[in-house]
Parts: structure tokens; C-alpha cells; sequence
């Protein structure tokens, strides 16, 4: 599967869990939080994302950090009707405009 499948299948998959909420899911216990919780944690990821950058940390502390940052961003994507395609279609535009 390739990189992009792969995110199609995580925001299908965020999707699904935010419609059916299962027992045990974070995701539905995050998107219950609301928007303003998913966000938050979008801002808290993304700053650990820039100090593990920055500070000392391995090159998989700043791998997982950048995995979490990006599982938080779908699931904020999904609470706002934000779908991954349409993320991609703006980075093109902006790559078509420069």
C-alpha cells in the first residue's frame, strides 16, 4: 500500500470510528471532547512535533511526533468536513501558483 493509500484508508478509518464511536476508541472519546479538544491536541503535537526537531531527541522521537501530529490533524479534518483530498488539492494549487 502505498504512503497516500495509506492516509486515504487512516481517514476512513477515523471516519468509521467517529460514526460508530466504539467502546475503547480514543478516537470517538476525542471527537466527544469536541472540536475545541481536537485542536488542542493538534497545537500540543505540534509543538512536541518542533522541540523534538530542535532539542537532542532521536530520529524517531521526531518520527512519532510527526505521526501523532498527523493522526490529530485528520481527526480534526474529519470534525470540520475537511476530507484529505481537499487538503491535497489546495497543496497543489499552491504548488501550480508559485
Amino acid at each position: 500500500m502505498s504512503d497516500s493509500a495509506f492516509l486515504e484508508t487512516l481517514e476512513a478509518v477515523i471516519a468509521q470510528r467517529l460514526k460508530d464511536a466504539p467502546e475503547g476508541s480514543y478516537t470517538a472519546r476525542l471527537a466527544a471532547g469536541g472540536i475545541k479538544k481536537a485542536a488542542q491536541k493538534v497545537g500540543e503535537e505540534g509543538v512536541e512535533l518542533a522541540l523534538a526537531a530542535v532539542g537532542e531527541d532521536d530520529r524517531f522521537r521526531v518520527t512519532s511526533e510527526a505521526a501523532d501530529l498527523l493522526y490529530h490533524v485528520l481527526v480534526v479534518l474529519k470534525l470540520r468536513d475537511v476530507t484529505l483530498a481537499d487538503v491535497m488539492a489546495e497543496l497543489k494549487r499552491r504548488h501550480h501558483a508559485g
